[in-house]
């Protein structure tokens, strides 16, 4: 179907071609026979007749045939349609004579062809494609310049011939308008182009020649009516065909999609119109020409009252219109729009200026709780409570959702939090929704301008960090903290070039030993990941970890530290170094399904004992997937992996795990170590600990041995491994082999039995 409609309107588009090719030559045609046979002959005033009426056929069908090839363009071709067809009507009225030359002027037939201009006039309106206005303005701008144009044209062009009018004047006003309703429909042309509101360049520019060669023809013909009677010549006929032919060929061209961006058309235009029309009333002749003229004046000043009314109108709509977009429909607060302009302004002026984010704790479940109304009225209540509580020269907005903003002149820190907690407290004061008594608590980023902010987002940002941290805080009122600030431009940078650094290999491993308690002799080593920045150096992991978090870097992270452990183990057990290394392991990573799989692959390409590789894995990762934590643990043990339980007694302990689990090594935590000389309670769990921990058959690790008399209480108590800053700091791989020699040499071996004994 959409083949033969496509097919049908190529058919037609070739037929109106041939229209308009066949209308040419009739036009021509006549011409030509009117130089053969003399314009007065009888034998031309009938081919003239029969031409005419041929010519107008085929230039009314072609357009008919537009009207099928571009549906959307129905209204202004058939407006145009019309018109041609009033004026051929003229035509026929006025050569229905047996002399038209004798006919006196007007002649009935000669409204006609006005009538038939107000048709030209509509489709030049109707078939602009870009028009920017309504209807109503689009025809009152029309009528003011058109009337201007008459006022201005008829007074330079008419007030010379004003004598000549008087009780007869009016067959030469009428012929008057012709000349001058050309010119203006050509200027009109003209200014929908400069207004990009015609595309077609060559389709405009022979629309303004067809309506230049009308105008030309009527200057020629007003120039004859002297005789008071129709003086036409064969170039007068040519020329008015010639325009006919243009503009109906323009406005059958095949239209030019071309996007532009159109202009809205200023109010000079306008302007200089209804001055002109002004003028025309001051100083109008006298006489009849003095009663056209001011008619013409007063239908152009009532159409720019009309176009005033309707501007101050759309003006109006305008301001309302701006207001609602800087208002919350809610609360009727400003918005974020306000104010992202507020703080845009302040920073231009550099003025004091501060920002307060506040979001309600607690919010979403009043919404899941008593619904959406409920938390409506609650925002409701703590947008006017704020507003009243607060000076008037401090705006209050909301941002969406629950989250506030407070805008305030004032760079005190001091002063701001005093606000801040203003805000808390009328906030935090009971209300009633739904019969239930409810108290909400706020929590406060504050961010203060400074010299380096730009836009108003530098300050918005800085405000929801700091936000955030009072509500993990729960600290109610925080100022910004650049320290604090985990999602700065600094870290972001540091997170991207931690994204380059993991593949291009600047990550290392420190290797802290672990010492048996009972023989000291070093049994293992706990890998600790480093980063060799080219620029900052050395970085530690609570540097970059956090970052590495965010950016979603851990997993690459973990399978890099796995991969230079295993390497260095191998290394090492090849020369004599029969120890095991311990590595950690994040519980996003352990229970992801991606880590442990490559690690076993790692392990089985490696060859060295499976036994030989701990995992140190956190409390915690039992809490979110108890079961699915179980299972991964089981499974690392199955592929010969041994399990530690790093930081034992610091989270959720629970003995269920260390039942059902197959763990292999207790890592006591320091806070636990470093204090069992001084606190009688951490003496004790360490001991029971322990207790526990032989009676189980798992091995216990104490971390954190930082004095020979910690260390040496502890081998008393029977714990089975000791790491610390007092056995030995971390160290890059390359020094641990000679760390390793050093230590199993008999006289070191005997001075650390020497000092056990002394304490």
């Amino acid at each position: 179907m959409f083949m033969r409609e496509s097919r049908l309107r190529g058919l037609a588009r070739r037929a109106a071609a041939t229209l308009g090719i066949l209308s040419w030559g009739v036009m021509l045609g006549s011409f030509t026979l009117g130089l053969f046979l003399g314009r007065n002959s009888a034998t031309y005033q009938s081919a003239l007749v029969a031409g005419m009426g041929c010519f107008f056929a085929l230039v009314i069908a072609r357009l008919l045939v537009s009207i099928y090839v571009t549906p959307e363009r129905r209204v202004p071709l058939a407006a145009l349609a019309t018109a041609i067809a009033l004026w051929a009507a003229g035509s026929a009225v006025l050569n229905a004579s047996s002399n038209p030359d004798v006919t006196k002027f007007p002649a009935p037939g000669e409204w006609l062809f006005l009538a038939s201009y107000v048709g030209i006039a509509g489709y030049l309106v109707l078939d602009c494609r870009r028009r920017m206005t309504t209807a109503a303005t689009t025809w009152l701008e029309a009528a003011v310049v058109c009337g201007g144009t008459a006022c201005l044209t008829g007074s330079v062009l008419l007030t010379p011939f004003a004598g000549s009018f008087g009780a007869d004047g009016l067959p030469l006003l009428v012929a008057l308008l012709y000349p001058i309703i050309d010119l203006a429909l050509a200027m009109l042309v003209v200014g929908q182009v400069a207004l990009r509101m015609r595309a077609d360049l060559t389709g405009s520019a022979y629309l303004v020649l067809g309506f230049v060669l009308f105008a030309i023809a009527d200057l020629q013909f007003v120039t004859n009516l002297h005789t008071g009677t129709y003086s036409f010549s064969s170039l007068n006929d040519l020329t008015w065909g010639v325009g006919f032919a243009l503009i109906v060929t323009a406005i059958c061209r095949t239209p030019v999609s071309v996007k532009v961006l159109p202009r809205k058309p200023g109010p000079a235009l306008l302007v200089l119109a209804s001055a002109a029309a002004m003028i025309v009333l001051t100083l109008r002749p006298g006489g009849v020409l003095g009663w056209y003229l001011a008619l013409a004046a007063t239908v152009t000043l009532v159409a720019a009252g009309g176009r005033l009314a309707i501007a101050l109108r759309e003006a109006n709509g305008a301001a309302e219109a701006f207001a609602l977009s800087r208002t919350d429909d809610l609360t009727l607060l400003p918005n974020r729009r306000a104010v992202r302009s507020r703080l845009d302004e302040g920073i231009g002026s550099s003025s004091a200026l501060s920002l307060m984010m506040l979001d309600l704790d607690g919010f979403k479940e009043v919404n899941d709780t008593l619904g959406h109304s409920a938390g409506d009225s609650v925002l409701q209540i703590s947008a006017h409570r704020m507003r009243e509580a607060l000076p008037v020269d401090v705006m209050v907005a909301r941002l969406g959702g629950d989250e506030f903003a407070v805008i305030v002149a004032d760079d005190d820190e001091i002063s701001l939090l005093e606000t801040a907690q203003v805000v808390i407290d009328v906030i935090a004061q009971p209300l009633t929704i739904d019969g239930i008594e409810l108290t909400t608590n706020a929590s406060i980023g504050i961010s203060i301008l400074n010299d380096a902010d730009l836009t108003s987002t530098d300050l918005l940002r800085r405000a929801d960090v700091a936000m955030y941290q009072a509500k993990q805080n729960r600290s109610g009122a925080l100022l910004y903290d650049v320290h604090q600030d985990d999602f700065s431009r600094q870290k972001l940078q540091l997170a991207e070039e931690l994204r380059r650094a993991i593949p291009e290999g600047q990550l290392v491993l420190w290797y802290q030993p672990q010492v048996d308690a009972a023989s000291q002799q070093m049994c293992g080593v706990e890998a600790l990941v480093r980063w060799e920045h080219p620029e900052h150096g050395l970085l530690s992991p609570a540097v970059f970890l956090p970052a590495a978090r965010r950016a979603g870097l851990m997993l690459q992270i973990s399978q890099a530290v796995a991969q230079m452990a295993v390497n260095d183990l191998r290394m090492w057990r090849n020369r004599g170094m029969d120890i095991r290394i311990a590595v950690n392991c994040a519980p996003p990573e352990l229970l992801s399904g991606m880590f442990l799989p490559r690690l076993f692959e790692m392990v089985r390409e490696s060859g060295v004992p499976g036994d030989s590789l701990v995992i140190e894995v956190t409390e915690d990762s039992f809490l979110a997937e108890p079961e699915r934590a179980r299972s991964i643990i089981r499974e690392i043990r199955q592929n010969q992996l041994q399990v530690a339980i790093d930081d034992y007694g610091t989270g959720f302990s629970s003995l269920s795990y260390l039942r059902d689990l197959p763990v292999q090594e207790l890592k006591m935590d320091r806070s636990f170590i470093s204090t069992i000389r001084s606190d009688p309670r951490s003496r004790m769990i360490v001991s029971s600990t322990f207790q526990m921990a032989q009676a189980l058959g798992v091995r216990m690790v104490a971390e954190g041995v930082e004095d020979a008399a910690t260390s040496a209480d502890l081998v008393a108590m029977g714990v089975d491994v000791l790491q610390g800053y007092y056995l030995a700091r971390p160290m890059p791989a390359a020094d641990l082999e000679g760390w390793f020699r050093a230590w199993h040499t008999p006289a070191t071996a005997l001075g650390n039995l020497r000092a056990d004994d002394a304490l």
